[in-house]
């Protein structure tokens, strides 16, 4: 929501914000908070995350961090989804733009790493788009960097006052307001790693005026990323995938898994393919064909934003204000993945009397060395001459806002409507039609012997353009009333009580051919449902004296598609001293299923799973591996996630140039939304364990599983609890301010159903830190910050890793003619991420935790009129 609710002037909203900072926040820091401020409760009243009433109080209930827009600009990212995924309650990292995902162009954040769909974030106070791409989670790609005014992270549960989602915490994204005149900013940046890719531009325009009574503002944004491709980084190892130009024979139906290069099916210079040994193989020289896809895939996919903005206003009276608020944000995405590779195994071997048969004897490829009878064979082929598969992901979101606030008596009364445009756009190109191909290699018409002296004809047969239509649009009603109820002795109770309706509209339609598991390289079922939420909420503050308060609060929210849920919440604000806050919360939050799973289409896949009682029925020994019938459903019965959440804390100011806040966490979550695979249903059956309802093993007479009806349950908990420590200090050094910053945060313990003790395991570090220090004389200031992640310890499947510390430096120049150079330096060491260790992936690397960017050195100008 527009912050302009009361007739608070900027002035006053700054300094509200500037005492709020001196408290909570972390990062590059803001200026310090002149000393001949006045009061705050003679400045008026603000609304933070986290509460629906306003207030003057600058430290509250409830745990909250500040982040300015100077320290946004102070780290030196040049997009607000890299700062986000930087701020240190991303514990465990992030999904981020990766070329070959299935959401390429998205960016998220995992509060105390409980995953994205556990972590709500809002822009100006109301739900961000759910992402087309997932369906579950929310897309900060999309946010204009330009138009932010400050971020507020609230890392407390706040399902009583947001509604779902909200339990690892809330990122409330707050947007310019009454901005005065006009800014025009242009940046760029250049990578150290790797030599060629990565390059980076910025920039932004702004302009507000107002009136008396009106006040409009109006802003562009936008910033890119150019693509980096896996062979131009220095930890690069060469790819070997089975993928190149082999056979393997089978025996009774069942593929020997010996890969086997084709007699002259592997020597293609400048090209992916190449021979390599293989004890398994069948030819005399022992070796198979593989191809390094490496050559030619990209890492990160290209990032683009551009966005355009715009807040309007008008006092109709001194009673009665009317707002609007618009925006239009297109994030595009550019993806490189090697060519498409396939095999008969998914479908029918090649037949005895195919040409592309290695041990027919009137085939180019025959090979007597081979010391093989005629029989049917499976190709293991990278489809090269198809060319790389190119994915464009285009996603654009308008949001627009509009609604009036004003007095009725004592009471201030909100309503507005919302709607929001939200699509994404996949186009890949290049990608393979599985019949298509399949025809045409059995037929000898495409020729495995020499794949790039097949004729364009056959290669346009077999190739395919695919794409992805996908939207999850948004219709919002709301209204509220504040007023104060009765007078306490620390001053008026307080109560707000609001309502909303949203109508959601979703819908992930791919292609028909990808759908049907015709096409090579991709895969993805369709899936499309609405949903109406209805929620009333109220929250009432009771100031019982002037140092003790209680806030209560609670939400009822009504699903149109599974049900209701009610969650509770009730905090504490004890404050014995001036200079000392305590305080304390216990809130239950939930987090509804998402559209994605609650309406996916039946999806079919040929599963390989180990079942005892199926083997033994097969004649085969128990310990075998066999292939099942596996139907990937949606699953009607699933019901929210529930959490119990607590938290303590104490906010304290022992001098005027210290202070400091420390929290206290502690969440559970219980009845968890998890995907239950045919292997995770077929062990609990072994172990006399329910599953889901809808989720099972159909079985023959004879113990064979005939197939199985797969898909998301509820079932199991998480719990994990943590600390939340910001240290400030501001002083005087030889006539300029210095202002250091320390923000650390330390997660005790993380578990899984009661399982093993995840914190210091690969992807689960103990601690993310950082330290920041601002020097300013004069014109100039000086910013110096320290980023550190901690080790993680070495599982059966991982190495260990390393601390992981990099440092950060900018200079800016405030020029007389209101001007302001920057130049500064990300990762000034050049640190390498750690490579092959912790949480690899399927990158070299923790790609949600580190970054692999090296130094980084950015230049901006900013001009103001």
């Amino acid at each position: 929501m527009n912050l302009k609710r009361n007739p608070i002037t900027s002035a006053v909203q700054k300094a509200l914000l500037t005492g709020l900072v001196a408290a909570t926040a972390f990062g590059p820091v803001a200026q310090a908070q002149d000393s001949d401020d006045e009061s705050v409760e003679e400045q008026g009243k603000i609304t933070v995350t986290g509460s629906r009433i306003k207030r003057s109080d600058v430290e509250g209930a409830l745990p909250i961090t500040v982040i300015t827009r100077e320290q946004i600009e102070l780290s030196g990212e040049s997009n607000a989804a890299d700062f986000i995924r930087n701020l240190t309650f991303n514990s465990a990292g992030s999904f981020r733009p990766q070329s070959g995902s299935s959401a390429q162009g998205d960016s998220t954040v995992s509060l105390r790493a409980l995953g994205s769909g556990r972590t709500l974030v809002l822009i100006d106070n109301r739900r961000l788009p759910v992402s087309p791409s997932t369906g579950s989670s929310q897309n900060l790609s999309t946010l204009p960097m330009g138009a932010i005014e400050r971020i507020e992270v609230l890392t407390d549960g706040a399902s009583a006052i947001y509604g779902s989602d909200a339990i690892g915490g809330v990122i409330n994204v707050i947007t310019r307001d009454d901005y005065q005149g006009a800014e025009i900013m242009l940046g760029g940046a250049e990578v150290s790693i790797p030599a060629n890719g990565g390059e980076r531009e910025e920039g932004s325009i702004v302009f507000g005026a107002s009136s008396d009574r009106s006040s409009l503002l109006a802003g562009v944004s936008w910033n890119d990323r150019e693509i980096i491709f896996a062979r131009d980084l220095p930890w690069r190892n060469p790819g070997s995938s089975v993928f190149g130009n082999s056979f393997t024979t089978l025996t009774a139906g069942v593929d020997n898994n010996d890969w086997t290069s084709y007699i002259t099916g592997c020597d293609f210079p400048g090209t992916g393919f190449f021979t390599t040994p293989n004890s398994n193989a069948v030819n005399p020289q022992q070796t198979r064909c593989a191809y390094d896809f490496t050559l030619v895939s990209a890492d990160e996919a290209s990032t683009e934003n551009k966005s355009f903005y715009a807040k309007a206003s008008h006092e109709i009276n001194d009673s009665w204000e009317l707002w609007a608020n618009a925006t239009f944000s297109q994030a595009e995405s550019f993806g490189r993945y090697a060519p498409v590779p396939d095999s008969s195994f998914f479908s029918t071997p090649l037949t005895v009397n195919s040409p592309n048969n290695p041990t027919n004897p009137n085939s180019p490829l025959y090979d007597p060395s081979l010391g093989l009878d005629p029989q049917p064979v499976n190709w293991w082929h990278r489809f090269d001459a198809l060319g790389n598969r190119d994915n464009t992901v285009t996603n654009q979101v308008l949001d627009f806002l509009v609604g009036t606030t004003g007095q009725i008596g004592n009471a201030e009364v909100e309503f507005g409507l919302r709607h929001t445009d939200n699509r994404t756009s996949d186009v890949g190109r290049n990608y393979l039609l599985r019949s298509a191909a399949a025809n045409l290699i059995e037929s000898g018409a495409y020729n495995l012997a020499n794949p790039y002296a097949n004729p364009a004809t056959v290669l346009n047969t077999m190739r395919i353009t695919i794409f992805r239509d996908s939207k999850y649009d948004q219709d919002e009603l709301f209204g509220s009333v504040a007023f104060d109820m009765f007078d306490m002795d620390g001053g008026p109770a307080s109560l707000y009580i609001g309502a909303e309706h949203r109508q959601e509209k979703y819908a992930d339609i791919y292609d028909p051919q990808s759908s049907a598991g015709q096409v090579g390289g991709s895969s993805g079922n369709s899936a499309a449902g609405d949903r109406d939420v209805t929620a009333v909420f109220f929250e009432a503050l009771f100031p019982f004296t002037d140092n003790l308060e209680v806030n209560v609060a609670g939400r009822y929210d009504d699903y149109s598609d599974f049900g209701d849920n009610f969650a509770p919440k009730v905090s504490l604000r004890y404050q014995p001293l001036d200079n000392l806050t305590l305080r304390a919360s216990y809130g239950q939050g939930f987090r509804a299923p998402t559209l994605d799973i609650l309406t996916q289409q039946t999806t079919f896949s040929a599963t390989t799973v180990r079942d005892p009682q199926s083997c033994l029925a097969q004649g085969q020994a128990s310990t075998c591996s066999l292939q099942i019938n596996d139907f990937i459903q949606a699953n009607a019965a699933l019901q929210p996630e529930d959490s119990d959440q607590w938290s303590v804390g104490l906010a304290y100011e022992p001098v005027d140039w210290f202070n400091f806040t420390l929290d206290y966490y502690n969440i559970e979550i219980t009845n968890r939304i998890r995907q239950f695979t045919a292997q995770a249903i077929i062990n609990n059956e072994l172990n006399g364990l329910p599953n889901p309802p809808g989720l099972s093993c159909l079985r023959a007479p004879s113990g064979s599983i005939i197939s199985c009806r797969t898909g998301f349950g509820n079932d199991g908990e998480v719990e994990t609890s943590g600390l939340d420590l910001n240290a400030r200090f501001n002083y005087e050094v030889l006539g300029g301010n210095m202002t250091t910053q320390f923000q650390l945060s330390h997660i005790l313990d993380l578990s899984v159903d009661g399982g093993p003790e995840l914190i210091k395991t690969p992807g689960f570090p103990q601690q993310r830190a950082i330290l920041s220090n601002q020097y300013a004389y004069g014109d100039w200031s000086l910013a110096y910050n320290i980023n550190y992640i901690s080790d993680q310890n070495a599982s059966t499947a991982n190495l260990s890793a390393p601390s992981w510390t990099t440092h950060d430096v900018q200079l800016n120049y405030h020029a007389p003619w209101d001007g302001r150079f920057t130049v500064g330096v990300r990762n000034a060491g050049e640190k390498f991420p750690p490579v092959n260790r912790g949480n690899v992936g399927d990158r070299d690397y923790d790609f949600n935790l580190y970054d692999g960017y090296g130094r980084v050195t950015y230049f901006r100008y900013t001009q103001t009129f």
